[in-house]
């Protein structure tokens, strides 16, 4: 199931609502949350429930073996080590398996067949928060849980199960005790879901129409201006896509009384890569720093570990985000590029101006897109070799023309939802005390909620990108 399916928007999120309102204290409410996210887990795999079970079971015990380890003054690092290979097998068993046999056979000349299973929803994320807490325990940030439903929520909380945000147990551990529900939250939380859904259904969607009709094109029909057009296409798409789910999950949080941290920040008005990424997928950024990049030394080393530990954490983004080599070399692309900004032209970026940092570094994330959007390496390269018109059918052709001509609105709209002025503006029109700009907020809110819904139900439908993650 998916947060923008209908089913979930009118039957499944209704009566959790409405079942979360009604019942009396915390624990009743950890209670209807933690049995509705297990229903949104199964209602598409229902043969995974089990396996979720014994994923929560096993991390919960290890957390309280750590716990009584380090109690004892026993070493608990054999626990951890233990129990963080057993949840990266899994992963590595349901993601990465497929591709390891592929390549397997590729090297040694071998023909074991490879059975294609699908992946338990949102496998990535929650395997990455069990072991968020596992290293919390390990590292005294945070406590063993002692209780199980509370543990088993933290888990499984459907809005953040399928596409983050990751959200460390140190984080969420208070909140799953007691938490504020007030209308105010509630209200906001609406609000941000909405701005989410719209981002998804009216931008997302229809940009990738252009996209997936552009990028099913013969590779000698594509001229320069539509090989930049797809690759625009997937850059806004992507952001309005996942940012979208974000907002949703945030929102969806808030509704329940849960406050988590952004996931993105207006990414594409960075002036550097490094800024870049401290704005996209905020949360796995700092998972990455938080349990690889600063446990390896982070910054404060000899410079050749320093370029070890970033080469280092990129490999390892590129491969969490799909078992492809396409993927592996996307992250080295920007472990490459982050070591260039930092060492090489660290002292030539300060004196250059803003904007030309903002426009050289968005060129450098829409190249880097193409990897993660194309289905190999081959391919990947093929684009980028249209985009700078090599082997291109001309600089601008009719096929390009009609898609632009098409799609021009779309993008200029797009183009203003990803800086931050015109929701500021907003913001600040609706704090001046001033009622009309709130009774025109609602009727905005109003007619998006009637768009979505009119664009879900004529649609096809489309799932979250990031849900093959």
């Amino acid at each position: 199931m998916a947060i923008n399916d209908l089913s979930f928007l009118f039957l499944l999120f209704p009566v959790i609502l409405l079942a979360h309102k009604l019942v009396p204290g915390m624990l009743g409410k950890n209670i209807v949350l933690l049995l509705g996210s297990l229903l949104f887990f199964a209602w598409g795999s229902p043969e995974y429930l089990f396996l979720m079970a014994m994923i929560i079971l096993f991390n919960y015990f290890t957390g309280l073996e750590m716990a009584a380890r380090k109690k004892a003054e026993q070493d608990a690092k054999p626990v951890l080590v233990s129990a963080v290979a057993v949840n990266l097998l899994l992963l590595g068993f349901f993601k990465y398996w497929g591709f390891l046999l592929e390549n397997v056979n590729a090297l040694l000349g071998l023909s074991i067949s490879v059975r294609d299973l699908p992946m338990p929803i949102g496998v990535s994320f929650f395997t990455f928060s069990v072991l968020s807490y596992l290293f919390d325990v390990y590292r005294d940030k945070a406590p063993a849980a002692k209780n199980i439903l509370e543990f088993s929520l933290f888990v499984t909380f459907f809005p953040k199960l399928v596409s983050g945000p990751i959200v460390q147990y140190a984080a969420m551990e208070k909140q799953l005790k007691a938490r504020k529900l007030t209308k105010v939250k509630f209200g906001k939380g609406c609000r941000l879901f909405l701005i989410g859904l719209s981002k998804k259904v009216l931008l997302a969607n229809n940009l990738g129409t252009t996209f997936y009709a552009v990028t099913a094109l013969p590779a000698d029909q594509v001229s320069v201006a539509t090989a930049w057009l797809g690759a625009v296409s997937y850059s806004l798409m992507l952001y309005f896509d996942f940012g979208g789910y974000s907002d949703m999950a945030i929102g969806l949080g808030e509704m329940f009384g849960f406050d988590f941290g952004k996931n993105f920040d207006y990414p594409y008005i960075s002036a550097s890569v490094s800024e870049f990424w401290r704005r996209w997928h905020i949360s796995l950024g700092s998972w990455f720093r938080d349990y690889v990049y600063i446990p390896l030394g982070g910054s404060r080393v000899e410079t050749g570990k320093i370029i070890r530990n970033l080469l280092i954490v990129w490999a390892l983004t590129g491969i969490w985000h799909g078992a492809a080599w396409n993927f592996v070399f996307w992250g080295l692309y920007y472990g490459l590029i982050l070591l260039v900004e930092k060492f090489v032209l660290k002292s030539v970026l300060e004196v250059v101006p803003t904007v030309l940092r903002q426009i050289g570094t968005v060129l450098l994330v829409v190249i880097g897109w193409v990897f993660f959007f194309s289905p190999s390496l081959d391919s990947a390269f093929t684009w980028l070799a249209r985009m700078f018109g090599i082997g291109a059918a001309g600089l601008i052709d009719g096929t390009a023309k009609y898609y632009l001509s098409g799609s021009a609105i779309l993008l200029i709209i797009s183009a203003l939802g990803a800086i931050p002025f015109p929701a500021k503006q907003a913001n600040q029109l609706l704090k001046s005390g001033n009622k009309v700009p709130v009774y025109l907020s609602v009727a905005w809110f109003a007619l998006l909620l009637i768009l979505c819904i009119a664009g879900m139900m004529v649609s096809t439908y489309s799932s979250f990108l990031y849900f093959q993650f």
